[in-house]
């Protein structure tokens, strides 16, 4: 096994020959790596079963087991989302905004590569391709810390790109895994300053806590998931049963999942008892305030604790408001910034919604499961930012890349 430091080492060695392929060259690649996913299919469920048993072993959570869950259709999917990214325009080398000064100089701006990215995460192996893909396509290197949870599944992801680079003539370093899962070699990896040029933490609010307070490497955080959704008064109340059920249920494991509903009093109790029926249906427990409580059978009441709480599991907030206002303030103190969204047929209290929410993705009569890469039409995303930094909200291609100055003279010289 390698140490960080070569690691480090052979990732910034392996930087210049990545940033200056040509957009080809990367479709070839990236082309090849998806086929490969799918000859190495068996390794990799194979692999994902061992980490499936180890997970059950400990007790995980139903909404982590399904995170780290592989199928064959997920597999697909890993290797779709890679073709996805082939079909994808390249943002590398594109020039913007050149102006010429009075002196003659032309000034402008070209977009390029982050560098070597670093990324750190929990059970998610779909994660590996879907990084290793987007840092790829966007001319970056990438060293990836997975939690022990999907070690050996990563592995095998891993082992298949791998491939893929080495039959093009690449080196396989612009795609590491490092295999130590252990604390000590988290925390160090986060002091990598020298080799890495961003770090992206991908994993619950501890994790996230821990890359930000700890790290030398310049971070982008990406959030934690409190997703809420309001039912206005003016609200198609199918259309909220139909949403609410499939933000929270279709899977409660991922940060776009609603965690918590806020319904407005006057259709509180034409909507609750129908939904707490539903709801039941798809096992999810109900923690409701005391105005909701006596509407949904089987719920528990509901503590501070869970307004600001992603549960990442068959569990639901129900907080009940007098108007919009109420609802808004509520939301944004609760939230973690990343989606919200809104039931209404009121196209003023949509617009205000819309307009007040502070959260990196706002909708209108839809769920907020939408939060996604591949959704958004990025092909992929290397995470959901919840800060205001550089990047917000599903990061794709363009939240990989920076900008250069790039200047034309003819002889100029500064006076």
């Amino acid at each position: 096994m390698m140490t960080l430091e070569e690691t480090g080492r052979r990732a910034r060695e392996a930087e210049p020959v990545i940033r200056v392929l040509s957009t080809e060259e990367k479709n070839r690649v990236l082309h090849k790596a998806a086929d490969n996913l799918r000859k190495y299919s068996e390794k990799i469920l194979s692999a994902n079963a061992l980490d499936m048993e180890n997970g059950r072993a400990k007790g995980m959570s139903e909404g982590l087991l399904d995170r780290l869950y592989l199928t064959q259709d997920r597999v697909e999917s890993m290797a779709q989302g890679l073709e996805a990214l082939e079909k994808l325009e390249d943002p590398v080398g594109e020039v913007t905004g050149m102006k010429k000064r009075p002196n003659g100089l032309l000034i402008g701006q070209k977009r390029v590569p982050l560098g070597v990215v670093g990324i750190i995460y929990e059970a998610r192996p779909n994660v590996t391709a879907d990084a290793f893909g987007l840092c790829f396509k966007t001319g970056n290197v990438v060293i990836l810390k997975g939690g022990s949870d999907a070690i050996h599944s990563n592995q095998a992801i891993v082992e298949a790109l791998q491939t893929s680079l080495e039959e093009e003539g690449l080196p396989k370093s612009a795609l590491t895994l490092i295999g130590d899962t252990s604390r000590e070699t988290t925390q160090a990896f986060m002091k990598m300053n020298r080799y890495v040029d961003v770090l992206i933490p991908r994993g619950g609010a501890g994790l996230i806590r821990t890359v930000v307070e700890n790290s030398t490497i310049p971070v982008i955080e990406t959030g934690t998931g409190n997703c809420h959704i309001y039912v206005d008064e003016s609200a198609d109340l199918q259309m909220a049963t139909d949403i609410i059920l499939n933000a929270k249920t279709q899977r409660v494991g991922v940060c776009n999942a609603c965690e918590s509903l806020v319904i407005h009093e006057k259709v509180k109790d034409r909507l609750l008892p129908g939904l707490a029926r539903a709801l039941k249906e798809k096992h999810v427990e109900i923690r409701a305030d005391e105005q909701a409580l006596p509407l949904m059978e089987g719920a528990v009441p509901a503590t501070e604790e869970d307004w600001g709480k992603e549960y990442l599991d068959y569990i639901l907030s129900v907080k009940t408001v007098s108007d919009i206002s109420e609802a808004i303030a509520h939301i944004n103190r609760y939230n973690t910034k990343h989606s919200e969204a809104i039931i209404t047929e009121n196209y003023a209290n949509a617009q205000r919604f819309l307009e007040e929410i502070d959260a990196a993705a706002v909708y209108v009569n839809a769920s907020t499961r939408f939060t996604d890469g591949y959704e958004f039409g990025y092909g992929a995303e290397i995470g959901i930012s919840t800060q205001k930094l550089h990047a917000r909200g599903p990061m794709g291609l363009l939240a990989l890349t920076t900008t250069k100055y790039i200047i034309y003279g003819n002889g100029q010289i500064r006076n």
